[in-house]
């Protein structure tokens, strides 16, 4: 099972970037897709997270009104549109997916995407 993500990269304050991130094909059935974060000397945080059935959101409360999480579950692929993006946004982005398996939830990772927010 594999996550492929990207669309990180080095962005003015002000700025947008589109983040996705696309689950393999041998994945089982996914409940929930989400973005993860952690900045330089700081604990990974949730950014924003959306559930396969019924497309439910949740999204960390400095990032609200500015970021917004979608699906496309035909092609289980999860994206991040964040706009408005600040200094603290500056972190590593970490695509995460959750497999629910006979009654049991696995977490699954990806690689991290880096995201700059700088002048």
């Amino acid at each position: 099972v594999q996550l492929q993500a990207s669309g990180g990269g080095l962005v003015q304050p002000g700025g947008s970037l589109r983040l996705s991130c696309t689950a393999s094909d041998n994945f089982g059935r996914i409940s929930d897709m989400g973005w993860y974060r952690q900045a330089p000397g700081m604990q990974r945080e949730l950014v924003a997270t959306i559930t396969t059935g019924g497309h439910m959101t949740k999204y960390e409360e400095s990032v609200e009104g500015r970021f917004t999480i979608s699906l496309n579950s035909d092609e289980d692929t999860v994206y991040l549109q964040m706009n408005s993006l600040k200094p603290e946004d500056t972190a590593i982005y970490y695509c995460h997916v959750v497999e629910c398996e006979m009654n049991t939830d696995y977490d699954y990772w990806g690689r991290g995407t880096q995201v700059t927010v700088s002048s």
